[in-house]
Parts: structure tokens; C-alpha cells; sequence
């Protein structure tokens, strides 16, 4: 029997037309809302804007001061330790939960219900409650009387960072304690039996079967973690606002800072530009590294 690649194409062709369509509902939300702002951007970080008067077109004038600008590499600098530090911090952390509130007990779902619960929060309420715990004069530490927590975590420079990223953490751990929940509940039970015939305790069954088999999952969440920590600026503006002095100006909150209280839009909208451009390459870098763009399913029996 012949085979007619040319009715075959034919037939595919026919095939994905109607799903071709169906994309279009979506491909035109992303132009409207993701490219025509982003095209914008690029532009206006070409002019000088205070955001009433005429933008005047001023070329590359404002990535230089930009780039030249130490205030902006300090900011570079901190969130890079930013996106460092939450990794390290948050990664084995939601791993161990993740994989503890994966089992089938009805009290670890009671406690994967207490752990979720951060989820419901908005950022700005969590950072409200903990710069309000963490007052030196009138928050837990003089509530309870624990001198650990009466130290100014919020005005000492070299404590501010800590208590953000703590912070940070406390509410995105949750999320990806989740994705590893999910993950772990995927992995075929007959690994772990076949293990366990073997004589295989647990601390070897997480090693050489629950890590091996959650790594496209912790590459989904490492990038997840890593881009999202170039748009942390609700809970560090409300928290500390930047300060003291510029200990916690990170790369969003500069960008705020410079177009809404400098009025230099061109140069809030380089470090935009700068956020978007570092984003992409962190989101290309995890998955380049990982192999995760050739990743296969790992399901049993296929």
C-alpha cells in the first residue's frame, strides 16, 4: 500500500487551521498588551519625559546616565542577591515541604492547608503585618519581650536585607511548595516499591528518585523564583520604602522611584527596558542550562 504525502501535508494542513484560529484570540491580547507597551517603552526611553509636558527626543542620552548611574548599579547589584539568596533560601525549602504534603495522610493535608494559607494574602497586606511585627518600639519584640526581634530589622542597614528576603520567602514558599506537591504526586508508585524491595531507605528513595525525577520541575521553579524576584516592589516599597538610604532600592522600586518621584520617565523607562531585557535572559539562561526546552515526558511506561 503507497502512501500520498501529498494528501497526507493536505490533511495536517486542514488540521491545524482551525487551531491556528483559535490562537489568534490570544496572539492579539499579547500584541496589545505585551508588545505595543513594550514598543512604547523602548521609545520613550529615547526621549526626555517628566510625564505632563512635550517628550522631547533625546537618542541615547538616557541609557548612558542610566548605565552610568551608580545608585542604578547598586540597585543591579541587590537584586542579584536578591534572586540569589531567595533561590537558596526558598528552593530546599519548598522542596521538603513539597514533597512532606505530597504524601496521602489526612494531617498533611491539614498542614498543607496552614502552609497555603500565605497564598491569599496580597503583598502589600504581608508587608504591613511584618513591618508592624518587626517595630522595634510597639511590634513583637516588646509585645513578647524577646530582644532577638526588638532590633530595629527594618532601619539597620546591614539587618534590613535579611528581613526582606525573610519575608519575601514566608510568602512565596507556599507557591512552590505547590509545584512540588504536584510534582511528587506525578512520580510512579513503582519506583518507590522496587526501591523499597531493594532495601532502599528514604533518604536514598529522595536522592536517587524524587530529586532525579523532579528536575524539570525545579527548572520551572527556579525561573518562576528568578524572574519574579526582578518584580518585587510592593512588598519592599511597603516595608521599607528603599531605605535606609538605598539598602533595599532594588531595580523595580528604582525604576518607580526615578519616573514617579524624579519625574524622569526616559530614565524609568530604560531601567524597564533593563528589567525586561534581564528577565528574558534569565528565563532563556535556566532553560538552556537545563535542557528543559528537549525535556521528555518521564511517565511511567512511556
Amino acid at each position: 500500500m503507497t502512501r500520498n504525502p501529498t494528501g497526507a501535508a493536505a490533511a495536517s494542513r486542514r488540521r491545524t487551521g482551525p487551531n491556528s484560529l483559535l490562537a489568534l484570540p490570544a496572539l492579539g491580547f499579547f500584541v496589545v498588551f505585551a508588545l505595543v507597551p513594550l514598543v512604547g517603552v523602548g521609545v520613550l526611553s529615547l526621549t526626555s519625559w517628566d510625564g505632563l509636558g512635550e517628550p522631547r527626543w533625546t537618542g541615547l542620552a538616557n541609557w548612558t546616565r542610566i548605565l552610568h548611574d551608580p545608585v542604578t548599579g547598586q540597585a543591579a547589584v541587590l537584586s542579584l542577591k536578591i534572586i540569589v539568596l531567595s533561590w537558596l533560601i526558598q528552593t530546599p525549602l519548598s522542596l521538603l515541604l513539597g514533597t512532606f504534603i505530597a504524601g496521602r495522610q489526612r494531617y498533611r493535608a491539614v498542614l498543607a492547608v496552614l502552609y497555603f494559607l500565605p497564598l491569599l494574602f496580597s503583598s502589600a497586606a504581608v508587608a504591613i503585618a511584618f513591618k508592624a511585627i518587626l517595630d522595634p518600639n510597639f511590634g513583637m519584640g516588646r509585645a513578647v519581650g524577646w530582644s532577638f526581634l526588638s532590633r530595629d530589622w527594618l532601619g539597620e542597614p546591614h539587618l534590613v536585607l535579611g528581613a526582606v528576603i525573610f519575608v519575601i520567602a514566608w510568602q512565596f514558599v507556599p507557591f512552590h511548595t505547590l509545584l512540588y506537591q504536584a510534582g511528587v504526586r506525578q512520580i510512579p508508585a513503582s519506583l518507590y516499591e522496587a526501591s523499597m524491595m531493594d532495601g532502599a531507605t528514604r533518604t536514598q528513595q529522595f536522592f536517587r528518585i524524587t530529586l532525579p525525577q523532579l528536575r524539570y520541575t525545579i527548572v520551572t521553579s527556579s525561573t518562576l523564583m528568578a524572574v519574579g524576584s526582578l518584580t518585587y516592589f510592593d512588598v519592599v516599597f511597603v516595608l521599607t520604602g528603599g531605605g535606609p538610604g538605598y539598602a533595599t532600592r532594588l531595580l523595580p522600586l528604582d525604576m518607580y522611584l526615578t519616573g514617579f518621584s524624579a519625574n524622569d520617565m526616559g530614565g524609568a523607562s530604560v531601567l524597564a527596558a533593563i528589567l525586561v531585557v534581564a528577565g528574558l535572559l534569565l528565563a532563556l539562561g535556566f532553560t538552556r542550562l537545563s535542557g528543559f526546552s528537549r525535556m521528555q515526558s518521564q511517565q511511567e511506561g512511556l
